[in-house]
Order: structure tokens, then sequence, then C-alpha cells
């Protein structure tokens, strides 16, 4: 698949805005109001930022996107109308937890609900947002189990890493956060590892013989080509990445988030360091999100000459 760069910043930009979201939600609903209301506010921000640009930048990859609102209406069939659905939804808790968490409006005892809700809303939105991949039949390296799970944890590691630079820069440095963010990106690369090891070794049951029905007499060979120009499915779905190039650039995204946790463990002597750690877990998102696209096979390739999908 052609690795559109707006829903790269999409996934990887509202990944990271949910899990902080979700983390403000959690540790207000244990510890309450937020320390101070320039930290509150600043932390609320930026979560809510970061989720803004994430869903206005996936509008850019439509071919109308003055009709974006018409994907609502289909939300019980399609994931994707799930999650603007849940999207648009998450805001309305969010905005009232930002308020009373961070002073502006005095109801203490909403805080705790209004996190705890707010945390599920985003997980429930970063769920849907992976089911759009993982069920699509089509494509196999997207459609099995372990791509929900690494979307929830690519976006719980971003956001905890976002939270420990936040927290530095307004002196609310805790170790709890750095050992929160290390473990949530230590999760996050190991099911990356196991969901490539997996995409590696699943068969490629979609083959020509398979589509046409003519399996039963043996290898199936196009007779000519389907056309004599590229087209549009062809740039879109027969996007391919040699396989060299892929190794290097996996390798890559597990060195940045191995790098984003050693810049987190040295932020335990020097907490502003955390803020290179949140940098490099975001561009580690950024080129495992470019593979993820990359290294997809759509069933359509079979039509114009791939031998298996």
């Amino acid at each position: 698949m052609h690795p559109a760069y707006s829903v790269i910043l999409f996934t990887t930009a509202s990944g990271a805005g949910y899990g902080l979201l979700a983390l403000l939600g959690l540790a207000a609903a244990r510890h309450g109001q937020a320390s101070s209301l320039a930290f509150g506010l600043t932390a609320m921000v930026v979560a809510l930022g970061l989720i803004t640009v994430g869903l206005l930048s996936s509008t850019f990859h439509l071919g109308r996107p003055e009709r974006a609102w018409r994907a609502f209406s289909q939300w019980r069939s399609s994931w994707l109308s799930r999650e603007g659905v849940a999207a648009v939804l998450t805001f309305l808790p969010a905005l009232a937890f930002g308020a009373v968490w961070s002073g502006l409006y005095e109801a203490p005892q909403w805080i705790a609900p209004l996190g705890i809700i707010t945390a599920v809303m985003c997980a429930i939105t970063v769920y849907c947002t992976a089911q759009i991949y993982a069920s699509l039949k089509t494509i196999r390296a997207w459609h099995q189990s372990l791509t929900a799970p690494v979307y929830l944890a690519l976006g719980l590691a971003t956001g905890a890493a976002v939270l420990t630079a936040l927290a530095a820069v307004f002196g609310r440095f805790q170790p709890f956060q750095v050992w929160l963010a290390v473990a949530a990106l230590g999760v996050a690369a190991l099911l990356k590892a196991l969901y490539w090891r997996a995409i590696d070794a699943a068969p490629r049951k979609h083959t020509i013989e398979a589509a046409t029905g003519l399996g039963r007499i043996g290898q199936v060979s196009q007779w000519e080509v389907p056309h004599t120009a590229i087209n549009f499915v062809q740039k879109e779905m027969g996007y391919a990445v040699a396989r060299k190039h892929g190794a290097g650039l996996r390798f890559m995204a597990i060195a940045l988030l191995i790098a984003a946790i050693l810049l987190l463990l040295l932020s335990l002597k020097a907490p502003l360091v955390s803020l290179a750690a949140a940098a490099v877990a975001l561009a580690a998102t950024m080129v495992e999100r470019w593979l993820f696209f990359a290294e997809a096979q759509h069933v359509s390739t079979l039509y114009y000459g791939a031998k298996a999908a």
C-alpha cells in the first residue's frame, strides 16, 4: 500500500494524544486535581492539540474532504465511521475533564469519573482506528490479531513519553513516569517484533489460482498485462518496499524505540533529557507507521502480475 504521509501523521499524532489524555485521566482519578493550573492547561492543550492535528490531517487523504461528514452515518458497519463517532464523542468528557482537573471549574467530585470515562473513550477510539486496518481481509499483513495491540501499545508509549517530558518542563518530574514510559515502550517494541514475525511467517493464501478458480488445473499465469500504463490501483495498492530496505527500516524503528528508552533512563539524572526521548519515540512511531503501510500487499495486485498476496 502507498504510505500516505497524512495518514502516517494522523495515526502517530492522534495515538500520542490519546495516550497522553488517557494517562492524564487515570492519574487524575487516583491523585485528584492537577498540581498547577499552568501544568493542567498545558497538558490538556498538548493532548487535544495532537488529537486535533491528527484528525485534521486524515482528511487530506480523502478525495473529497468536504464529504467527510457522511462517514459518520455508517457506524453500524464501518470501523472508519465508528472511529469518527468515537473521536467526536471523546471530546465531550475530555473537555469537561480538563476544566475540572486543571482547576478552571471547581468540581473535585467529578475529576475521577470524568478521568476514567475519558481514558476509556481514548482506548475505544484508538482501537477503532486499528480495526479500520485489522478488519480488511484483502490485506494479509493487517488482518491479524496483533494489529490492534500494537496501535494501543504505541499510543500509550508515546503518550507516556510526552507526559514525562511535560512533567520535566513544569518541575513535576517523578521516576514513576519514567518507568511507566520505559515499560510501555518496551511492550510496544516487543509487540511490533512479534507482529513482523507473524506477517513474515503467515502463508500467502491469496493466489491467482484461488482467485480464478483454476487451481485444480495447475499453475495459472497471465496471457498479457492488463494495462499498458500504471493506473491508480497500481500506485495505491501495488506499492512495494524492497526487502533489504524494509529490513533496514524495521531495525531503525526498533533502534529508535530502544534509544527512547535509554534517553528516558538518562532523564532520571537529567529530567529535561525526556524531551529528546519523547521526540525519538514519536520518530520511531512514524517509521513504524510508514512500514505498516508500505509492507501491506492488497489482493488486487494479483490482477497485475503478483503470484501471491
